[in-house]
């Protein structure tokens, strides 16, 4: 194989290996944004830890866990991945993402921005990657009035579900009348 067929398949390798991780960790916000424990679960290993402030949950327990907590407290949440930086060494990744988190509260009228860093470490095994640990940073946030959503701007628009009843699960996807709405 030539020098140039060599370095390409290097390359390439390496934007699949970030990509992976990158998806990952995405999949990981969706599934907790779904409550899906099943989808949270597939993005870690079992042996992984997650560091949420003090509190230090470990699979298999953690999916759940984080799903009661959210319950708990919120009517709905959003984590968003914004930066995202990656250093791979071999089968190890370290990544930091910048995730916004919005958080609904019970009270259905307010609503808290919360802006944070993941800091991931990520395992690659039989091929795939999947996350080892986790560390939380929280670097600063905003209440909101969160009523608008219940205004007449927002009327007749899809809700987002806490369950695999959310239309993203559906297959194919198509435009309708149907659906649970504000």
């Amino acid at each position: 194989m030539s020098q140039d067929m060599e370095e390409l398949l290097r390359t390439v390798r390496y934007l699949k290996d970030r990509q992976d991780i990158l998806d990952c960790i995405q999949r990981e916000s969706r599934a907790r944004d779904r409550q899906d424990s099943e989808q949270i679960a597939s993005c870690w290993w079992e042996d992984g830890v997650d560091e949420h402030g003090p509190v230090i949950n470990r699979m298999p327990d953690y999916p759940e866990r984080a799903n009661l907590g959210h319950r708990a407290n919120f009517n709905m949440t959003s984590h968003n991945i914004t930066n995202h930086l990656c250093e791979i060494d071999g089968d190890t990744a370290y990544c930091e993402s910048y995730v916004v988190g919005g958080l609904f509260w019970l009270d259905g009228k307010t609503t808290t921005i919360a802006f944070g860093r993941y800091l991931d470490q990520l395992e690659k095994r039989n091929g795939e990657w999947r996350m080892l640990t986790r560390r939380c940073t929280i670097e600063m946030s905003a209440d909101t009035d969160g009523t608008w959503v219940h205004s007449k701007n927002v009327k007749g628009f899809l809700k987002a579900l806490w369950s695999r009843e959310d239309p993203s699960y559906e297959r194919p996807i198509v435009a309708k009348r149907e659906g649970v709405r504000w």
